[in-house]
């Protein structure tokens, strides 16, 4: 390397501006260039792969102009050469003009850069500007495009100076008010007694080149201070006053804030400068009055220094970059973006329409007993809006499923994504539609005994979150920037090794707040019954981004800070599901042993995710090597099993199909990547999974074997930026009329169903033995009786070919096949059996069918019954009550219910009740046993 650089530094005049240096020095428009990167010393100082540059031009003062190719796309950005050492190189061989395809009478002042590796999640911070051309002009005061609040008389200083002697002009609210010539020194003081909007140019006499700055002076307005009123929160306040609402906006740094909106037609008025708060300074205040009761109103705050924002609190924003794409399909009647305004604006609306809610205290299913299916509204169907969830409902309720989680609907960036760049916390996407129908789908999951679990990415916001913008830096006035050292959210560097967006600092009571305000929200607004904590390894403030090693250690404030989150949260709802993302390695593992074990002596417990992905995938591809999932065992882990959700396919993993049909093994005729043969596999899938005891996780049309890779993109070729890309529509492309895949969705339906309406299943008493692609699971729970389905064995064959199977039943006697309730005779421990590749049996003691069917057709049939978890009755059903010995109401269910609908009785306790069913013909009433 010392060699080589010694060649370049004698062949080259170099300039270095942070990592880089350039040939020529300075860079001009017209002339080709050569860029030299060293990435020592930055966060890709030990990536050893490609590395890209994201560039553009500043142009007439506006940065990232003619941005080259998209942000991760490599097919479209440049691509560095690698030198030597740390050097990289990137040559604009032509001119620096035609690269960045810029006309002739355009000025460019610098080219803009931000190297990334290639998979887009490392890269330099902060952006690296080169300035072009030998004539340039510094901005000392005030910056450029900034705004200067003076009180009225006083005097305004402009300073700025030039690399050769210029002919400058400065003008105030359109009218030049000075000239100065051949000099490279403008400096004055101005006494302000209005508000004044100035530019000031200097021109180049030699080349007429013109670089002009623009900056404000305002007059500072009167700030009141006042106690703020009882009760108010920071965000939009209603009263049941339908005339006024609150608005209060925690904004430290801010000399004043301006409240302009619809109500007072955008204008800034001191009418509706915001009051400060007497014992928190920080904390502004402002009571809008005569508004229209139902009416809806937009408005933002104007902060001292310029800047304008929506409230981080809105429960709905309106945007000009996204909502001109949403349609009235998708969202009805979606209130107009204001004309003339820019960036999000909140919707503030007195005595708005309000849910009617059909459940209003729903049973949430034992922990242990979930089986989650993990939901994208984007890809589920051709609308992917909350209607069509509603109108495809009986997709989840027919599979069985007791929780649906789903992935970020929060206000996101953009309207396609999968909800993780989420830049307003409060707010639900519009993408998807309005909120009421939402509340909809929610109620009509509870109605069905349906959880809702809800992602939330609360370790991070993106550009466009207030908490981001009202504290940035923003050299090109854009109204984007880099957070400041001073914001009291958000880090200016990342503090973990796994960021996107930008970091929340969770040891700063303003990002406490913040996240208490949004957990309470969901839970009392929307009724959602648990929440999926994203990225909880990013919710400490001891590592940095280059540092893994430090990410997955044990982290004492994470951990803390955690808990503190989880207290909250059951202060909120003592029953909701606390669900961390958190997949420990090494410390951090010790971490989740603690978070599911606290506060478990009071039934709580936090939950985790237990990626089994590789494990299962190896199982179905027909490869022994690392397919042993032992370590499922809750006790392998430390904790118990209703804490440990255990999913073979996630959002974030290699779809298992995909890899079946890509790699998957072959011997002889028989071939996993034969799409029937890897179907049919896909059964015994869940045949394991959900037999063994604890909650488990499904991710979306896995149950109907989805083979489109994860990295799938909308040309048909495959590549990592297209991760979060749309996927084809399983209803599009012929999934759901195709038999080999609803076969796939039939078997795991019915293998749900044993594993939710069976009490044997409730048992620490289990036992995993796998690692040779013929798994065999044991499940007994000692308190049952021999009367009753107490033991259950699970076998399956992932090889190649037919084995001889030993299912080691504990004892002898008639097993019952609890798919089909075939039976065999088991008269020796040493029993063995066939299983062609790919078959399972799931063996019980005792037959699941307790049913016993009555010739009187017009006999109402309920079933299981006893139960433990719920019940199903045969018919229609419009109402159905449950009632005590003594008369009193336990829990009752209103509304259209379909034949074998599914109710819960989680929440009552063991007995003897009846239960009281009508529908269009007639009231019945029955014995209901709950054990």
């Amino acid at each position: 390397m010392r060699n080589i650089m010694s060649i370049i530094l004698g062949l080259f005049t170099i300039i270095i501006q942070a990592q880089v240096s350039t040939n020529p020095n300075p860079l001009e428009a017209d002339l080709p260039a050569t860029i030299y990167f060293d990435k020592a010393n930055t966060n890709l100082a030990s990536y050893s792969g490609d590395i890209y540059a994201h560039t553009g031009v500043t142009i007439n003062g506006n940065r990232w102009q003619n941005v080259i190719g998209n942000w991760g796309n490599n097919t479209t950005q440049p691509k560095l050469t690698y030198v030597s050492g740390t050097i990289y190189k990137l040559e604009i061989p032509t001119y620096i003009r035609q690269f960045y395809g810029v006309d002739t009478s355009t000025n460019i002042t610098e080219i803009s850069f931000v190297f990334r590796n290639a998979q887009g999640n490392l890269q330099t911070n902060p952006d690296i500007h080169i300035s072009v051309g030998g004539f340039r002009v510094q901005m000392i005061q005030p910056a450029p495009n900034s705004i200067t609040n003076v009180t009225t008389g006083n005097s305004f200083t402009i300073h700025a100076t030039s690399t050769l002697a210029a002919n400058w002009r400065l003008s105030s609210n359109g009218n030049v008010i000075q000239e100065l010539n051949n000099t490279t020194i403008f400096n004055r003081n101005y006494t302000i007694n209005s508000n004044q909007d100035y530019t000031l140019s200097a021109t180049n006499p030699i080349t007429q080149e013109v670089i002009s700055n623009s900056f404000k002076a305002f007059l500072k307005p009167t700030v009141i201070t006042q106690a703020i009123p009882q009760n108010l929160k920071q965000g939009i306040n209603y009263t049941n006053d339908h005339t006024k609402a609150y608005l209060v906006l925690f904004a430290p740094q801010k000399e004043f804030i301006h409240v302009i909106g619809s109500f007072n037609n955008w204008n800034i008025s001191n009418d509706y400068v915001m009051k400060r708060d007497t014992s928190n300074p920080d904390l502004y205040w402002i009571e809008i009055n005569n508004l229209n009761p139902g009416e809806i109103y937009s408005f933002q705050y104007r902060t001292s220094d310029g800047i304008k924002t929506a409230d981080p609190y809105s429960t709905l924003v309106l945007s000009p970059y996204d909502d001109q794409y949403i349609s009235t399909s998708s969202y009805p009647n979606l209130p107009i973006y204001p004309n003339g305004q820019e960036f999000e604006v909140s919707i503030l609306q007195t005595n708005a329409p309000s849910y009617q809610w059909n459940v209003q205290n729903f049973a949430k299913p034992n922990k242990e007993n979930l089986i989650i299916y993990e939901l994208l509204i984007r890809d589920f169907n051709t609308a992917k809006t909350w209607e069509s969830l509603i109108d495809d409902f009986d997709y989840f309720k027919n599979l069985n499923v007791n929780a649906i989680e789903i992935m970020p609907v929060m206000e996101f960036e953009g309207n396609i994504s999968w909800g993780y760049n989420t830049a307003y916390h409060l707010a639900l996407d519009k993408a998807y539609g309005p909120a009421n129908k939402m509340k909809e789908f929610i109620d009509l999951c509870h109605q069905n005994g349906i959880a809702v679990i809800l992602d939330i990415a609360l370790n991070h916001v993106y550009g466009r979150s207030p908490l981001v913008r009202m504290w940035m830096n923003d050299p090109d006035g854009d109204g984007f920037g880099e957070p400041t050292n001073t914001n009291p959210y958000v880090n200016t560097e990342a503090k973990h090794s796994y960021n996107v967006g930008y970091d929340l600092n969770h040891q700063l009571t303003p990002t406490q707040h913040y996240v208490n305000r949004t957990i309470e929200y969901w839970i009392k607004e929307f009724k959602i019954d648990g929440i999926r904590w994203d990225l909880t390894k990013g919710f400490t403030q001891n590592c940095s981004l280059s540092d893994e090693n430090c990410t997955n250690s044990y982290q004492q404030d994470r951990v803390n800070i955690l808990k503190q989150y989880a207290d909250y949260q059951w202060s909120v709802d003592p029953t909701s599901y606390i669900i961390f993302e958190h997949l420990g390695q090494n410390g951090s593992a010790q971490e989740e042993t603690e978070w599911a074990n606290y506060r478990n002596n009071e039934g709580k417990g936090i939950m985790l995710w237990g990626k089994a992905t590789h494990n299962f995938n190896q199982n179905t591809m027909g490869y022994a090597e690392e397919s042993n999932f032992n370590w499922l065992k809750h006790t392998e882990k430390g904790f118990n099993k209703k804490h440990l959700i255990v999913y073979a396919e996630s959002h974030d993993e290699e779809r298992l199909m995909h890899k079946n049909l890509q790699w998957g093994a072959q011997e002889g005729t028989y071939n996993v990547k034969n799409l029937t043969t890897a179907l049919e596999r896909q059964k015994a899938v869940g045949a394991i999974l959900f037999m063994i005891p604890g909650p488990k996780m499904i991710w979306q049309f896995s149950e109907l074997g989805y083979d489109f890779s994860i990295n799938y993109c909308n040309n048909g070729t495959t590549n990592e930026g297209c991760r979060t890309d749309p996927k084809p529509i399983p209803g599009e492309i012929g999934y759901l009329t195709n038999q080999d895949r609803t076969s796939v969705y039939d078997t795991w339906a019915k293998i749900i169903e044993i594993r939710l309406n069976n009490e044997v299943f409730n048992t620490d008493n289990y036992t995993i033995s796998s690692g040779d692609l013929k798994p065999r699971i044991s499940i007994s729970n000692p308190n049952l009786t021999e009367t009753e389905l107490k033991d259950v064995i699970v076998v399956a064959n992932f090889t190649t070919s037919t084995q001889t199977i030993s299912p080691q039943f504990p004892y002898n006697g008639t097993w019952y096949n609890l798919m089909d309730e075939s039976t065999i005779n088991v008269n020796s421990t040493d029993f063995t059996l066939q299983l062609n590749p790919g078959e399972f049996r799931i063996f019980g003691n005792k037959s699941t069918l307790n049913i016993v069917k009555d010739s009187n057709k017009d006999k109402l049939i309920i079933y299981p019954n006893p139960t433990k978890n719920g019940f199903r009755i045969s018919e229609n059903t419009k109402n159905v009550r449950i009632i005590d010995l003594s008369g009193k109401t336990i829990k009752s269910f209103n509304g259209n219910f379909k034949k074998d609908n599914f109710f819960s009785t989680h929440s009552i306790n063991r007995g003897i009740y009846l239960i009281e069913i009508k529908n269009s013909i007639k009231t019945y009433v029955q014995k209901l046993v709950i054990k």
